[in-house]
């Protein structure tokens, strides 16, 4: 499987099976679960499965323990699907390394397995750098159903800020272990539970008091209740950009919208103009000039108006629009505001090709002292692969890192790959999907939208791109 990337679940048992390569110099591998409700949290400290506590109240989950052979080690963690309380929607399923970092550890992948019939569901190859916590996939209820999504999210902060944003109480200054405990537990979950924190190049994020929002201009101007939800999204940002270790960093965001056919009811639900209100606060957080640049497209690209924080309503009920298809009628659509695109010059088809050349040629032609992240909405129907790839490829050596978010379709095409392509100095391309992004609790998103920008970051600047 590719990041991202998800598929049914049919078997009432199953086990997720965590495996690399050991060896000397190797960190040792914990594998755990989260059980989560809807809201992205666990309910206690039971819900933590790990192997100082390896069995869930429920009997639903249970950790299995490791198994070695020569050069080849393995941690099990066994879910039976039929047993878990209606509250529980999604099943973390992570790993801690204990003596460095997960880009020390060769070989490492989740297979999921079918436990009654023995056979291999999934199998997801991970690839790691400075990460000492990982969430590897995840279980999930979709109408009903059992699904895997392969989630690929890595945690500078450790175990101490993964656990921490699943809801689990981690104290900052953990007392000392008593004489009858073995070392390895040192950082207690609560009282009840004692938790492993690895050891980490970060220190671990705490639960409370994040790193302060920057003020941003314009934002007093906004309504009350989106200013609310500004400032805690901000917050939000600014927390997933300490775990992962960036919190100083700067960046110019670029917003990037599909406007296909396909995409018509995303926008007809308001789930569009939800993500771009959403995506306002990265721009917001990052970069405190209060703009963002923004692009739409379908058959052809356009550019929108900047989207200045202070008419973040107005641009959303102006600018949040579908693509128009007309055969017979030419001109401009009667009504529309000066600012306003024709979408019916924008079409109905999918050219991400030529968007993505479009916003390469902006951001060259404009330079900037801080790097470029680029946020990119589609709903898939991707089939240009190769013209796609080659822009993506070209756009290496530039100071840009692509996050692509899938909305709900399929067919991603090349950029489910885009992890795994070779020849590339360093990897400026990010990629998840998600069944429906409005039940995506906030700090998740922001998760996964800057998990790896930081990463980027780091290689770029060795490489002397930044």
């Amino acid at each position: 499987m590719s990041k991202g990337s998800n598929l049914p679940v049919d078997a009432p048992v199953v086990r997720v099976e965590l495996a690399w390569t050991a060896g000397a110099g190797v960190p040792d591998i914990d594998a755990s679960a989260l059980l989560l409700t809807a809201a992205g949290r666990v309910r206690d400290d039971g819900d933590f499965v790990f192997y100082n506590q390896l069995r869930h109240a429920s009997n639903a989950v249970t950790h299995r323990g490791k198994r070695s052979t020569v050069g080849a080690a393995t941690d099990t963690v066994e879910v039976d699907l039929r047993l878990l309380e209606p509250a529980v929607e999604r099943i973390a399923l992570c790993a801690s390394s204990d003596g460095g970092t997960f880009g020390q550890v060769p070989g490492l992948v989740l297979r999921l397995l079918d436990a009654g019939a023995e056979t291999e569901i999934a199998r997801f190859d991970m690839v790691a750098d400075t990460e000492t916590a990982f969430i590897g996939g995840e279980l999930y209820r979709r109408q009903g159903k059992w699904k895997f999504r392969a989630v690929g999210q890595g945690y500078a902060s450790g175990l101490a800020g993964l656990a921490t944003d699943f809801g689990i109480t981690v104290d900052d200054a953990p007392p000392a272990a008593p004489a009858a405990v073995p070392p390895v537990v040192a950082s207690p979950v609560t009282p009840a539970v004692s938790a492993p924190v690895p050891p980490a190049p970060v220190p671990p994020v705490p639960a409370v008091s994040p790193a302060a929002p920057r003020l941003t201009k314009g934002e007093e101007r906004l309504p009350v209740d989106m200013r609310k939800r500004l400032s805690l999204r901000k917050e939000q940002v600014a927390v997933s950009l300490r775990k992962h270790g960036a919190a100083e960093v700067t960046a110019r965001v670029i917003l990037v919208l599909d406007a296909s056919g396909s995409m018509a009811p995303q926008y007809s639900k308001g789930v569009v103009a939800d993500v771009v209100e959403r995506m306002a606060a990265v721009a917001a957080q990052l970069d405190d000039d209060g703009e963002m640049q923004a692009w739409t497209f379908a058959s052809h690209p356009a550019r929108l108006p900047d989207l200045r924080l202070g008419e973040l309503s107005d641009w959303l009920r102006l600018h949040v629009r579908v693509g128009e298809m007309s055969l017979f009628r030419r001109g401009r659509k009667k009504g529309l505001d000066p600012s306003q695109v024709d979408m019916r010059e924008v079409g109905i088809q999918n050219e991400e090709q030529k968007v993505i050349a479009e916003v390469r040629s902006f951001v060259g032609s404009n330079p900037a002292a801080a790097p470029t992240l680029v946020l990119f909405f589609s709903d898939g129907g991707v089939y240009r692969n190769t013209e796609i790839e080659r822009e993506l490829r070209e756009a290496v050596e530039e100071p840009v890192f692509w996050q692509f978010v899938g909305l709900g379709r399929s067919n991603y095409g090349v950029l489910e790959r885009f992890d795994t392509l070779p020849g590339r100095r360093v990897d400026n391309v990010g990629f998840f999907a998600v069944d429906d992004i409005s039940t995506v609790p906030d700090p998740e998103l922001y998760d996964r939208l800057l998990s790896e920008f930081p990463l980027w970051i780091t290689a770029a600047s060795r490489a002397g791109i930044l």
